[in-house]
């Protein structure tokens, strides 16, 4: 069996009509990014940013009419839409006298602090108790190994737990939970997540190819992201753990925005320019009143196999002073270690492959911390409030 066309696709677009409009998607121009990777396909709906919800049923009867083509084994559409203008909107408001660089006067103009950012509605999950981001300020502190462990460690504890690939550029979860294959959807609505480890995983990396480039644009990340959060079967869990991009970008920040998370674990190495980026990422999970449950010091030391020697090869305790700084809790270190690395490398994390391991033990100790964080805090949004009048 040939595998559908992209012509064949437009065909069936052409069926799909907006009805605010009278003309169907594809004469209207919504249809772009089309990808076809054998029997997936995938494309962006581009609709006007003040109908925003209103189009869910369009993007609906757009999967629907693409998935019963011969050979489409999968449709995925998501909705972007831009803020009119927004393209030749200047970076900053336009000044008689600016310069490209800061010569240490400012006219005697005060300089304004940043607004803080607006926080749009942030309905619940229907069968999700808590939502935590496990997140960075930079890449390469290991971040989405800690997320994983974490996750594991939370499910060894009694709890139900998810885990979410919030990394829409580098997807690194089938990997590391040693899951392939892809999602099937028995009702054409909604996904059922992989299972990994005893734990149900969602993931932009079980939708495309492992090499395949996501070249896509700030608001098709965010469509994407909250479809595989509100999309997906994940039945009834305890706590969902979301491995979020690194940085403080635009994806991040909207999902602190429209998510209700319960709070974020930051990670962070111990060398300084590492906590400045983790800094910026703990102030923005602030600005966007999410609770930050503490910071973790990743790569805190390392430890000889053959001789026991201990080398802080990043320095040590930084992490821990941040956090004493910045008025939060210091969630725990975690090690250096080659069997870390390789377990994550070959699907199977440390803390399920080798329960009994120091590394193991430190994560479970870490995930103690944030059960009872999340815990008290559910606890108290159940006390009942006196009002005195």
């Amino acid at each position: 069996m040939t595998g559908v066309t992209e012509a064949q696709i437009i065909d069936a677009l052409r069926g799909v009509v907006d009805a605010d409009h009278g003309k169907n998607v594809v004469e209207l121009g919504m249809v772009a990014g089309l990808v076809i990777k054998g029997g997936n396909v995938g494309f962006v709906l581009e609709v006007d940013p003040r109908a925003g919800a209103a189009k869910e049923p369009l993007r609906k009867a757009c999967e629907q009419a693409v998935a019963k083509l011969p050979g489409v084994t999968s449709a995925t559409v998501v909705l972007t839409a831009e803020r009119q203008g927004a393209k030749n909107q200047p970076a900053t408001a336009p000044h008689s006298h600016s310069h490209a660089h800061d010569h240490g006067h400012d006219h005697g103009a005060a300089r304004k602090p940043a607004a803080a950012p607006e926080v749009g509605p942030r309905p619940a999950i229907p069968g999700i108790r808590s939502i935590i981001a496990v997140a960075s300020g930079k890449g390469g502190v290991g971040k989405s190994t800690t997320a994983v462990n974490l996750a594991l460690a939370l499910a060894q504890s009694g709890r139900k737990v998810g885990l979410l690939d919030a990394d829409i550029y580098g997807p690194s979860l089938p990997r590391m939970m040693g899951i392939t294959g892809k999602p099937h959807s028995p009702d054409g609505k909604r996904l059922h997540p992989m299972q990994g480890w005893g734990i149900p995983c969602m993931s932009m990396g079980f939708l495309v190819p492992e090499d395949t480039p996501m070249i896509w644009r700030g608001p098709m990340v965010m469509s994407a992201l909250e479809q595989m959060l509100r999309d997906v079967a994940w039945g009834e869990l305890d706590v969902l753990v979301v491995d979020m991009p690194p940085g403080t970008g635009d994806a991040q920040l909207t999902m602190a925005q429209r998510v209700p998370l319960a709070g974020a674990v930051i990670v962070s190495t111990p060398q300084d320019i590492a906590l400045l980026d983790a800094r910026k990422g703990l102030n923005m999970f602030r600005r966007v009143d999410v609770p930050v449950l503490g910071i973790v010091e990743n790569m805190s030391y390392f430890c000889c196999p053959n001789c026991g020697h201990r080398s802080e090869i990043f320095a040590h305790g930084g992490a821990r002073k941040t956090a004493e700084e910045l008025g939060c809790d210091f969630l725990g270190e975690l090690p250096l270690n080659i069997a870390i690395r390789e377990t994550s490398d070959g699907g199977a994390p440390i803390v399920a492959s080798q329960p009994d391991s120091e590394e193991a033990k430190a994560y479970r100790a870490i995930a103690a911390k944030v059960a009872e964080k999340l815990d008290r805090d559910a606890a108290s949004s159940r006390m009942p409030k006196i009002t005195i009048q």
